[in-house]
């Protein structure tokens, strides 16, 4: 159901995913809640490449790099980049997009998918990713986050405990420090 009060929100969200399918579905949550959001189904391996591009011409508040990752040996060499399928993409976007806007307040930043290798999302500039145990995510989990964002005061921010209630994927799929809502 839309909320008029959250309808007023004038976010814009760019929306990468590598799933055609879930591209759709987040296309579609966004549309329900009456936000701005453009999603392109990108594969993770031309996301960091095509960003850049995206940010330029649609000028987001909130982007969302997602799709689908994996450990090849689980639970073993949790820090070697080597060990995941798609991480270094969602690294390398999260980087770009970070030279097209190094504000943490200015723009919203969620990467990574399930298994991602969390850490090295976090410091290549996301304001929330997954997964810190390297579990499978809720694919709902970084909508949830971008709505929530867009839908508070631009004078407040989000923490990961104004988010945990409401996330399917807890602590240990989700992380991440906070960011400045976008709703003026």
């Amino acid at each position: 159901l839309k909320n008029d009060k959250k309808a007023k929100s004038k976010a814009i969200i760019l929306h990468l995913d590598g799933d055609r399918k879930y591209s759709k579905r987040a296309l579609n949550y966004y549309n329900n809640l009456g936000l701005k959001a453009i999603v392109e189904n990108i594969p993770e391996r031309e996301q960091p490449m095509r960003v850049l591009g995206l940010l330029e011409k649609y000028k987001p508040d909130i982007l969302i790099a997602t799709g689908h990752d994996k450990m090849f040996k689980k639970g073993q060499d949790l820090y070697q980049i080597t060990n995941y399928k798609n991480s270094k993409y969602f690294i390398e976007t999260v980087t770009n997009a970070r030279r097209w806007e190094i504000s943490e307040e200015k723009l919203v930043i969620f990467a990574g998918a399930c298994e991602s290798f969390y850490e090295q999302i976090m410091l290549a500039g996301a304001n929330f990713a997954s997964s810190p145990a390297r579990i499978m995510v809720e694919y709902r989990d970084p909508l949830i986050i971008a709505s929530k964002i867009a839908f508070t005061d631009s004078k407040k921010y989000i923490a990961m405990e104004d988010l945990l209630t409401e996330l399917k994927s807890n602590y240990n799929g989700i992380g991440g420090n906070r960011a400045k809502g976008k709703k003026n």
